[in-house]
C-alpha cells in the first residue's frame, strides 16, 4: 500500500539501522567528550562512513535532536513503568534514581539539556511529554500517605539539577546516591525512616 501524499517516506532497513547506530554511537562519543565531538566523531565511533552519517543527519544539530528525542522515549519508559508499581512512593523514589544514575554518567545528556541554545524549547518538549504521568505519579504517592502533601511535581526536576551538580562538583562518581536519598527523604511524610547509602568517600577527592 502506498504511503499517502505528502507523508515522509519510511527509510530502507539499512539506512535505519545506521541512523540508530548513529544515534547509540552518539550518546557513547557526548557521553565522555561532551557536545565538543563532531558529527565525524560520531560516524567513526559508529563504525559508519562519514558520508553515510550526512545521508541521514544534515549536520550534528540533527543527530542531537534525535538523541533528545530518544532520551525523552527512554525517560518516558522509566516514568510509565514508575506508574504502573502499586507503591507509588517506591515507583517514584525509583524512576528518579534511574533518571538521576542516567544523568550522573552522560555528560552528553546533561549538555543537550541545560547547555545548548535550545534550552526553552527542550524543556517545553520534556515538560509536555513528563508532565503529566509525573503529576499522577506525585498524586498517587501523596494519597497513599507516603509523599509530604507541600510536595509539588515540579520538584522533582529541580531534584535532579541538584543531584547533578554533586557529580559535576564533587568529582566523586557515587556521591550523588547520599544525597538524593537525603533530598528524598526530607520528601516522605515520615522522614528519618530511610538509612542513607554509605559511600566511601576520601576527602581529598572533594574540590570547590
Amino acid at each position: 500500500m502506498a504511503a499517502p501524499p505528502g507523508s515522509p517516506q519510511p527509510l530502507r532497513r539499512d539506512a535505519e539501522l545506521n541512523r540508530q547506530r548513529l544515534i547509540a554511537a552518539a550518546q557513547e562519543v557526548f557521553r565522555e567528550r561532551g557536545l565538543s565531538a563532531t558529527l565525524d566523531d560520531v560516524a567513526r565511533h559508529a563504525g559508519v562512513g562519514v558520508a553515510t552519517a550526512y545521508r541521514r543527519f544534515a549536520n550534528k544539530d540533527e543527530l542531537i535532536d534525535a538523541l533528545f528525542n530518544d532520551m525523552i522515549d527512554r525517560a518516558v519508559d522509566v516514568v510509565a513503568e514508575a506508574a504502573a508499581n502499586p507503591d507509588a512512593w517506591q515507583g517514584l523514589t525509583s524512576s528518579l534514581e534511574k533518571v538521576c544514575e542516567l544523568q550522573a554518567f552522560d555528560r552528553g545528556l546533561r549538555e543537550v539539556m541545560l547547555g545548548t541554545d535550545r534550552k526553552p524549547q527542550r524543556q517545553a518538549q520534556v515538560a509536555q511529554r513528563l508532565k503529566p504521568p509525573v503529576d499522577l505519579l506525585v498524586a498517587r504517592a501523596k494519597e497513599q500517605g507516603a509523599l509530604r502533601p507541600d510536595a509539588e511535581p515540579w520538584d522533582l526536576p529541580m531534584i535532579q539539577l541538584m543531584v547533578a551538580a554533586v557529580n559535576d562538583q564533587s568529582g566523586h562518581p557515587e556521591l550523588w546516591r547520599r544525597y538524593l536519598w537525603l533530598i528524598l527523604d526530607g520528601l516522605r511524610t515520615q522522614p528519618g525512616t530511610a538509612r542513607l547509602p554509605a559511600v566511601p568517600l576520601d576527602p581529598e577527592m572533594l574540590h570547590p
